[in-house]
């Protein structure tokens, strides 16, 4: 785990979340992750606007997190798939509610 996710543990549990899932591309990182395995490559064209060092990034955080699992196979060139472990799965409902708020607020503000 993380330093500033260990520190939000002597704040509240909200800022614990926060301080998991919140940053650039994270939550749309485990929204693509719910719907199955993603290399790494799959996930970047998914997120056209994500730059690949942002992307790392995200990606090694949510595993040292314990939200994401990254699995290296030993072939060349390197495969490494992405998913999301029984902790990140668990993120499912949130995410989805989410999402779906997202698109009312999107859907309420398009016409402003």
């Amino acid at each position: 785990m993380r330093l500033p996710v260990s520190r939000a543990m002597e704040v509240c549990p909200v800022e614990v979340a926060v301080s998991a899932v919140g940053g650039t591309w994270k939550l749309t990182t485990i929204k693509h992750l719910l719907e199955g395995t993603k290399r790494f490559n799959e996930l970047g064209r998914l997120m056209p606007l994500a730059n690949t060092k942002t992307l790392t990034r995200q990606l090694r955080e949510l595993e040292e997190d314990g939200l994401v699992e990254r699995t290296v196979y030993p072939v060349v060139p390197p495969h490494v798939e992405y998913s999301l472990s029984e902790l990140g799965r668990s993120l499912g409902p949130i995410v989805e509610a989410m999402n779906e708020w997202g698109a009312q607020f999107a859907q309420q503000h398009s016409g402003a």
